[in-house]
């Protein structure tokens, strides 16, 4: 009987041992991934939440350095060189600090990404960029600290922060336009329909040069004429549309809408129409 006793009191003090109690943490982590532009951004917090607590001025006191979340450090990664208000910025990772005011905020980048919290000696030769927000008040809380890539564009976007009843936001710029450029140089030598069209559309896009968009879709259309792409078409009509050409703007698009019906496309047919009949042509 006592050889079964102890038998029992081992068996329950072995699962003991091995049991964990998994609770909710107070603060859940995030990782966001967003691309900019050709930027690959991640961003990686804990998101405390308010909790009935007034949070600027008293939790977060102003004037002071404050970890822009929970837990360890809110880090954020950029594949590219970028600048952030005018600052520049190597690729790579950088905690974010932030020192809260009434009516802005300073920012910090901060190149020591493995501190729990601020760090126990602050080190301004670590600092790798700082940007100024300007703080919005809202008509209403948001009870968990939130931090977005919002804005987005193909060259730039806003890290965006929220919390209680505040948002503040900094802009920073990624080298697309860079990027693109260098790649359509590189690629002209022996480009490929694909290359002409992808270039085109971008210089469409962007409000580059536009006449040298127009030499590179008819280029892409030529070389595809034996097996027109009404897309490609689509795209050769609007950039003559942009350069004034209305007459070859409309027989690229007619062609474009002889090629949807074929295939059955119902968006670039309404597509087509819709531009027809702007331009009159319907």
């Amino acid at each position: 009987m006592k050889k079964l006793v102890l038998f029992a009191f081992a068996l329950t003090l072995m699962f003991s041992v091995n049991a964990q109690v998994e609770t909710p943490q107070p603060s859940p982590f995030t990782k966001i991934e967003q691309k900019v532009g050709l930027t690959d951004i991640t961003l990686e917090y804990s998101r405390p939440s308010m909790k009935g607590r007034k949070i600027f001025g008293d939790l977060v006191p102003f004037g002071k350095m404050w970890r822009a979340g929970a837990n360890k450090n809110t880090i954020i990664t950029f594949s590219d060189d970028v600048t952030i208000d005018g600052n520049a910025l190597k690729a790579g990772s950088y905690a974010i600090f932030i020192s809260p005011n009434q009516e802005s905020w300073d920012v910090f980048f901060y190149s020591d990404t493995e501190n729990w919290g601020t760090p126990g000696k602050w080190d301004d030769s670590k600092v790798a960029a700082k940007a100024s927000a300007t703080v919005y008040k809202m008509p209403m809380n948001v009870e968990t600290w939130t931090i977005g890539i919002d804005d987005l564009t193909n060259s730039s976007a806003s890290i965006g922060f929220i919390w209680e009843n505040s948002y503040a936001a900094v802009t920073f710029k990624v080298p697309t336009d860079t990027k693109v450029s260098a790649s359509i140089d590189q690629v002209m030598s022996g480009p490929s329909p694909n290359d002409y069209y992808a270039a085109a559309v971008y210089n469409l896009s962007e409000g580059k040069d536009l006449k040298m968009a127009m030499e590179w879709i008819d280029k892409a259309v030529e070389m595809t004429s034996d097996q027109p792409r009404f897309w490609y078409l689509r795209q050769q009509s609007l950039i003559h549309a942009a350069n004034g050409d209305k007459k070859g703007a409309i027989a690229a698009a007619k062609k474009s809408l002889e090629g949807a019906k074929a295939r059955g496309n119902a968006d670039y047919i309404k597509m087509n129409e819709d531009s027809l009949k702007e331009w009159g042509a319907m």
